[in-house]
């Protein structure tokens, strides 16, 4: 568990640059929630970049409401010692210079954790992926100096 006293945008940025995984929240056009795990590559800590075929729920949900949800967090930690960072987005998939630039660092964050290199190739048709950015606008996690916890809005 992180120290009470301990800057809470510093946790933040720990969280986001320390984990592979991230939980989606989307809902489709009539409200109908859907979450999904996917590994993803940061940039920074308000771009989010993560490979999908268009035809998973989550894809189809920000091709009509690009509105989302998104959660980090360790799920090994000792219960009641587990943070996380909560954010708000807008989710995209994405093409011409911001696919080219996406893909970069995209793959250079996957191949940092063993994965193969992507290419341009890889994430346009005919292949089955496409590559998704959310820029988050909002950011928080919780307080541990609150009782109970409660989300803490931070500034990264």
């Amino acid at each position: 568990m992180v120290g009470a006293g301990d800057d809470l945008a510093a946790i933040a940025r720990a969280i986001i640059d320390g984990s592979w995984y991230m939980v989606l929240g989307t809902a489709d056009t009539e409200g109908r929630p859907w979450v999904s795990p996917v590994y993803y590559a940061p940039s920074g800590h308000t771009e989010l970049y993560w490979v999908s075929s268009p035809e998973a729920n989550h894809s189809r949900n920000l091709a009509g409401r690009p509105e989302l949800s998104i959660v980090v967090f360790d799920s090994r930690v000792a219960i009641g010692e587990g943070q996380g960072v909560y954010m708000s987005a807008l989710a995209q998939e994405l093409t011409g210079a911001d696919l080219e630039r996406g893909i970069e660092i995209f793959s250079r964050v996957s191949e940092s954790h063993g994965a193969k290199p992507w290419t341009l190739h890889d994430a346009g048709p005919p292949e089955p992926y496409r590559l998704y950015r959310a820029r988050v606008s909002e950011h928080w996690v919780l307080d541990p100096e609150s009782h109970p916890n409660q989300r803490t809005s931070v500034r990264l």
